[in-house]
């Protein structure tokens, strides 16, 4: 998010609806919370829920002059421009860079999150003994 937030003057972020996932297991907190979670990083100045049913939709209420894709995302960006130009959205696609972690163990990625509490908890949420 702090590389997207250079590529503009405010960052607006767009937070998938659950029936939008489908390249990846399914978000197992709810959008408003997940919504909510992002909002809070300091970069983001607004976080948007995405439409459960056209993923342009608040694309076209932002009217953005550019949109970057997360490093990780598995959007093509000449796929994602050619869909704005024939819904006559005029911005430019762009992707952020990731990044490396600050400092030994950080985790950059959710799905790393619940793999590492799973791994360290067990199944059944109870601590793993040492």
């Amino acid at each position: 998010m702090e590389d997207a937030a250079t590529h503009g003057d405010e960052l607006h972020a767009i937070v998938a609806r659950r029936t939008n996932v489908t390249h990846k297991p399914e978000p197992i907190l709810c959008a408003r919370q997940r919504r909510d979670m992002v909002e809070a990083l300091a970069a983001v100045d607004e976080a948007h829920l995405g439409d459960p049913e056209d993923v342009f939709v608040p694309i076209e209420r932002l009217d953005p002059d550019v949109i970057v894709l997360g490093f990780d995302q598995h959007h093509d960006e000449a796929d994602i421009a050619a869909a704005l130009d024939a819904r006559g959205i005029d911005c430019r696609v762009e992707r952020a860079s990731g990044r490396e972690p600050k400092y030994e163990d950080e985790l950059l990625s959710s799905g790393d999150i619940v793999d590492r509490i799973l791994r360290e908890r067990g199944e059944d949420g109870d601590a793993t003994p040492s």
